[in-house]
This record gives structure tokens, sequence and C-alpha cells, in this order.
């Protein structure tokens, strides 16, 4: 490994082991570890101290980073507890988030002061599922009612503009991207189908056996099955993304309660421990803080992305939450669903590569979504606080 890769390296990981240590020193208000490493991230990399540099090792390693991220997410929605009136209503509410998000882009657009409706537009719809999914665990809201409403707004403002991002601008044929997808679902279905077939007595022995050792092969399992979906995916000229976000839904499906509860642990420790946090500290590295503070108007068109990310995406869900939540919880569940940012990352560097968005736009939308990753979970527990008992 080349000396400055290896330099680098050990800036990012120390940044990972910084960011829960610093987090304890903060008690009130609970400052989420994801936003300490991307601010660690945007202190090290190279627009401030410049420790730290986006060589192609790092960049390798924060793309498998985001991989594992979505594996998580889709690992950790247990879809037979969020069908039913928690899917519905989260459908409903990203389609008025939709047409928000449709208006607002077009407004912008008319007004010269975006280059493309769609981009933003999509940016405004996404919900950082994946972000979310650890606080939830941390607060033990995951099996409650309204962590199941969360997580399936989330599940839905994560694979929507994923879906959206694939059919709208992979290419210029939306229809052949279309029965690429549909093929690629059909693939998925058929992996999921086979992998919740009853398992043989003697593989369940061996990949028994084999967890407590160096071996880790359930582990090493899982870890095939990220990469080879993201794989059918890339071939098919797909977003990598969805790859991976199928891979957790068909690993969730495929393990037995026992198995998932024993690999649990092991899953957090690979994800959380190292790949999660290193793209989290690669991305504030991304992040172009002096294009902010050169211009002060650049720092007005943060502010109002981060507005519009509330309203395009919180809004709905006071409307479609009710009769089904108390007013103080449809805040609560509207405001930490606003909260975005790796998908931000991902539309803003097509959308510069593709020339369809000026580099100040990116730069203010994902300075947004770094400020919803901070503002929106505090707010959004807070109200949850003192909204009273979650139900179970």
């Amino acid at each position: 490994m080349p000396t400055g890769d290896a330099v680098s390296l050990l800036v990012i990981v120390a940044c990972a082991v910084a960011a829960p240590l610093l987090c304890e020193l903060v008690r009130h208000p609970r400052i989420p570890s994801v936003l300490v490493e991307l601010l660690l991230g945007v202190l090290v990399g190279p627009a401030l101290l410049g420790w730290a540099q986006l060589d192609p090792f790092v960049e390798g390693l924060s793309a498998l980073g985001l991989s594992v991220l979505f594996f998580v997410a889709g690992y950790e929605l247990d879809l037979a507890r969020l069908r039913g009136r928690p899917l519905q209503r989260a459908g409903a509410s990203w389609g008025l988030t939709l047409l928000l998000a449709a208006a607002v882009g077009v407004t912008l657009a008319s007004t010269g002061y975006v280059r493309s409706s769609l981009l933003v537009g999509l940016a405004l719809t996404t919900t950082a599922l994946g972000t979310l999914v650890p606080m939830l665990s941390d607060r033990g809201l995951m099996g409650t009612e309204f962590g199941r409403h969360l997580s399936a707004a989330g599940a839905i403002g994560e694979f929507g503009p994923v879906v959206a991002v694939t059919l709208l601008l992979g290419s210029s044929q939306p229809l052949a991207e279309a029965a690429l997808l549909v093929l690629f679902v059909v693939i998925a279905v058929a992996v999921a189908a086979v992998a919740a077939r009853p398992q043989p007595p003697r593989l369940i022995a061996i990949l028994q056996r084999h967890l407590t050792t160096t071996s880790q092969l359930p582990v090493r399992v899982l870890m095939l099955l990220i990469v080879a979906m993201v794989a059918v995916a890339s071939v098919l000229g797909l977003d990598t993304l969805l790859g991976a976000f199928a891979a957790g839904l068909i690993a969730r499906r495929a393990l037995r309660p026992d198995q998932a509860r024993e690999l649990q642990p092991r899953i957090e420790a690979v994800s959380f421990g190292f790949f999660i946090p290193v793209f989290f500290v690669v991305s504030g590295m991304k992040f172009d803080v002096t294009a902010l503070v050169d211009e002060p108007t650049n720092l007005l068109r943060l502010a109002l992305f981060l507005v519009l990310l509330l309203v395009v995406r919180g809004l709905p869900a006071l409307v479609v939450y009710r009769g089904v939540l108390s007013a103080r919880h449809r805040g609560a569940l509207g405001i930490l669903q606003s909260t975005a940012l790796p998908l931000l990352v991902v539309i803003t560097e097509i959308g510069v590569s593709t020339g369809q968005m000026q580099a100040v736009t990116a730069v203010a939308l994902v300075g947004a979504g770094m400020c919803s990753v901070l503002v929106f979970p505090l707010a959004g527990f807070a109200v949850l606080d003192r909204a009273g008992p979650v139900d179970p």
C-alpha cells in the first residue's frame, strides 16, 4: 500500500474511533455518531486540514461502505411486520412528497435557480433510512408502532428515489432501463425464493460450526451475497445501491430467527465497526466547505434546501398519518423522515458529472443533507420524547 493511502486510511479510521468518544462527552442533546463522523471528515479532508486525501483506494472503501449501509438498511426491514398499513401510509406519503418535489423543482428551474428540476426534485424525496436505523435501534424503537411506520417511510424514501434514479438518470432509454429493472427484480425474487427454502440439516450444522471459528463462514456468505447482488445490478446497468438493498432484504428472508439473532452482532461489527464509518468520514472529506464560506449566498442556498427537505418530505406525514398517530408523533415522524444524505451524495455526483447540476447547487444540497443529519434527528426525537410513551 502506498504511503499516502496508508496515512489517509489511518486518519479516517482514527476519526471513526474518535466519533463515538466525542459523542460520549456530549450527553444532552444526544448527538448521532454519524454527524460527528461527517464533521471530522470535513475537518481532516482536503478542504481544511488536508490530513487525508481522496485517492482511489479511499474512494473504493467508501463505495463499499455505502453498499454495506444499504445492505443493513434492507436487512433491518422486516417486511412481514411492515405490510399493510405501514407500507400503505408510507407509499401515500412518498406520493405526496413526489408531487411537492415536482412543483418545487419546476419552480426553481423556471426561475433559473437550478438547472434540472428532475435532479433537485428527486433529491428532496429521499430519506436516510440507513442513518436512522442505528438511532432507532439505540432507542429501542424498532419494534414499536412508531418505529414500524418510520421504517416503512424510510424504506420507500430510499427505494423510490433509487428506482427513479435508475430509470430516469441511468440512460436516455427509460423503457430499456425499466425492462432491466424488471429483470433484476425477477432475479432478486428468484434468489430470495431459493434462499428461503428449508435448509438441509447438514448445511445448518456446517454454518453453525463455522460461526464460532475463525472462518466465520456465515458472515462470508452474507458478504458474497452483497457483492453478487451489487454485481448483478452493475451488469444490468442499474444503480449498485439497489443491489445492496436487495441483498439485505434477501438475507432477512433467508435467515431463520435463531440464525438472525446469532449473526446480528457480527453484521453490526463488520458494518458499523468499519465500513459504514469510513463511508461517512469520506463523505465529509468530499464536502467543499470553502465554497460555502467564500460566497455568503451559498449559505442561503443551503438553508433554502434544508427548509425544502423538511417541507417536501416532512409535511405529508402530518396529513397521511392522521388518525394513526397523534399530532406530536406525526410531527416527530415528519421531521425524522426528512433526514437525508447518502442518496443526496449519489444524485449530486450524477448531476455534476453529467453537467445537469452546478457545483454550487451540489455543495448546497449535500450541506443541507449534512445539516439534516444533525438538526432533524435532534428535533424529531425531542418532539417524540415530549409526545409521551410509544406504543409497543
